[in-house]
């Protein structure tokens, strides 16, 4: 085997091997083994804008902030970052980052999050067929459809029944904004990212929970007077059991929200004079150099700099990410000295390119 293909796993021999035995530990950013919420279980009521505190913990900050990033020499954001977001935690209204992808606009939530200590960030990935409904809670109809007639079978056999709307919380789930919107003295981090990806109802739709800060729960407001004391155990989007009175939840501490986009599309008058605004530009020598050694190490950052320097170059006439940058120096650096720029310019493939 040449010194150039050492490094392969999989060779296209056709013959069975155990060579997957050989296979090096993830890069960091790809590491999910291990990894847990920790949030850790806990129990908070939800009465009258009064609960408990933000969670603390974060275990994928590792993976979005770099397993190295308190050796590096951080990154200082330019002044218009840092007014825009504490123009957004001031003034308690979202932030609408726009930029390229890779210009560190998910990035921005988990910095904020994990700099302020404001715990795990909640993360609403929007599709085109997100709706307000999926960010706020889900109800499992058909479950408790067929609990109910199994308690009901029982009771014709003579077995003692309960009422089913005793335990109708066990078929609630809060979403990720249903979860940021719970009263806490510290607000939650809530990241709803590629805005542009939805639907063209879900930007006005938010806008009455984003203004407001509160949202309902009918199935638990129909049946609140049959509950003890109108009180219902429910499910948070990060597992933990939260009890919501009346069937009302209302933020306390309004959410640091930031939704980010692409910039594949516009969005309505209304959201946007409810949003700060902040528009991310491409990240220069410094910047790109500084994310390689939160990730990689002082080391692969100085390995890594004529792809730097090399990316850059193409980044002004070419769409490509900065994740593809980290993958070329992870692989290049670690795995394939030989044929390293053929095998950089592999990994690094422009996205606006026509399939």
């Amino acid at each position: 085997m040449s010194e150039s293909s050492e490094w392969l796993i999989y060779r296209g021999a056709g013959e069975p091997h155990d060579g997957i035995t050989q296979l090096p530990p993830p890069p960091p950013w790809r590491d999910f083994g291990g990894l847990g919420d920790g949030d850790g279980a806990r129990e908070d009521t939800v009465e009258g804008g009064r609960g408990g505190g933000a969670v603390n913990g974060d275990a994928s900050a590792d993976r979005r902030l770099g397993g190295y990033r308190h050796e590096a020499e951080l990154h200082r954001p330019g002044a218009e970052e840092l007014e825009m977001v504490n123009a957004a935690l001031y003034l308690r209204r979202p932030l609408l980052v726009t930029g390229s992808p890779g210009a560190g606009k998910s990035t921005l939530a988990h910095s904020v999050a994990h700099e302020l200590g404001l715990g795990r960030v909640l993360r609403w990935p929007v599709v085109s067929r997100s709706t307000l409904q999926d960010g706020l809670y889900h109800y499992d109809a058909i479950a408790r459809l067929q609990d109910v007639q199994i308690a009901a079978h029982s009771a014709a056999a003579g077995s003692e029944a309960q009422d089913p709307s005793a335990g109708i919380g066990s078929y609630i789930r809060l979403g990720p904004l249903g979860t940021a919107l719970l009263p806490s003295d510290q607000p939650r981090v809530l990241l709803i990212d590629e805005m542009d990806k939805s639907d063209i109802d879900l930007p006005n739709d938010l806008l009455n929970v984003l203004e407001e800060g509160e949202f309902s729960i009918p199935e638990l407001e129909r049946i609140a007077d049959r509950l003890p004391d109108g009180e219902a155990e429910v499910l948070t989007h990060d597992g933990r059991k939260v009890t919501v009175k009346g069937g009302r939840v209302q933020c306390k501490a309004f959410p640091f929200v930031v939704l980010t986009s692409n910039g594949e599309r516009d969005f309505p008058a209304p959201l946007m004079r409810r949003c700060i605004h902040l528009e991310l530009g491409r990240p220069d020598r410094q910047r790109l150099a500084t994310f390689v050694r939160a990730h990689l190490g002082d080391e692969a950052a100085r390995a890594g700099d004529d792809l730097i320097v090399h990316f850059l170059e193409r980044s002004r006439s070419e769409l490509i990410s900065t994740d593809q940058l980290l993958n070329a120096i992870y692989l290049t650096g670690a795995a394939a000295p030989a044929g390293r720029d053929r095998l950089a310019d592999l990994l690094i493939q422009r996205l606006d390119r026509p399939r």
